[in-house]
């Protein structure tokens, strides 16, 4: 039998479990440290090893699902990608490793999707999937939330928290339709271009944060750069979250330890100033 044919999501899961926990992060004095790994890689048990690391740090996991197409990722990501997909790694198969990620913890929980695998699923499908798998949400870079309002609407039916992305370019009535249409929080690109670590974060960043929160009260988090604990500080000193995911990927090809090693120092960075 399928672990994932019968629902274990909780009530406790989705958008309020999403921004309950910011709350409790923001009155706690940290940013949330979001961690991102795909899954199968480097194999399907490195992964869940890899996770099992990360939830010792971490205060929400994303969860990449391997895309034979991922524009929005820079080269550390994509390598990843394709060695998962090589591996065997399909849609089910990341919502087998969603439902064994959820068995060990109830921190929040992502899948970082594009749109093709959705539609090559099924929205309803897909959606189902993501409440049988206990999911909390969606992270999805590559659709523009005014494009799909069905969708949208069958998530809301699920409680899956959908998270849209801003970016520098950005404008002020972009970021009003990505600030309402996001239930989950707001992804903030700190940089124009692809993932990938960085040295510093860009000027930039402060300002994009306030656009979003001139607009709505949504959590805010950035990613597209972070790789240590002082550009995690960077960001904590102005955003809700910290996303991280190139830098934890490539410590996690090279072993667990040294993973562990990276996540124990980003998490000291997000200690908001």
């Amino acid at each position: 039998m399928s672990i994932l044919t019968t629902a274990i999501r909780s009530d406790a899961r989705g958008p309020k479990a999403v921004r309950a926990a910011f709350a409790q992060l923001t009155r706690n004095g940290r940013a949330a440290f979001i961690g991102y790994l795909p899954a199968g890689f480097p194999t399907r048990q490195g992964f869940l090893a890899g996770a099992k690391v990360l939830l010792e740090y971490v205060d929400m996991l994303e969860i990449g699902l391997p895309y034979s197409d991922p524009l929005g990722d820079g080269p550390v990501i994509q390598r990843a990608a394709e060695k998962a997909l090589l591996g065997g790694m399909t849609v089910l198969g990341a919502f087998e490793a969603v439902a064994a990620v959820r068995a060990l913890t109830a921190k929040p929980l992502f899948v970082m999707t594009y749109f093709n695998p959705i539609l090559a699923t099924g929205k309803k499908r897909f959606l189902d999937l993501c409440v049988t798998s206990g999911l909390d949400g969606l992270i999805l870079p590559d659709l523009p939330p005014d494009e799909d309002d069905e969708f949208r609407a069958l998530a809301a039916e699920r409680d899956v928290a959908l998270t849209f992305l801003v970016a520098p370019t950005s404008t002020a009535a972009r970021i009003r339709v990505v600030s309402a249409a996001s239930t989950g929080f707001v992804y903030a690109v700190s940089v124009t271009g692809v993932t990938g670590a960085r040295a510093l974060m860009s000027d930039e960043v402060p300002g994009l944060v306030g656009a979003v929160r001139a607009v709505s009260d949504v959590p805010v988090a950035v990613g597209f750069g972070v790789s240590n604990r002082d550009t995690a500080a960077q960001v904590a000193a102005c955003a809700d979250g910290v996303v991280v995911g190139s830098a934890l990927v490539s410590a996690l090809e090279e072993s667990p330890e040294r993973l562990g090693a990276l996540a124990a120092d980003i998490a000291l960075g997000c200690r908001q100033a």
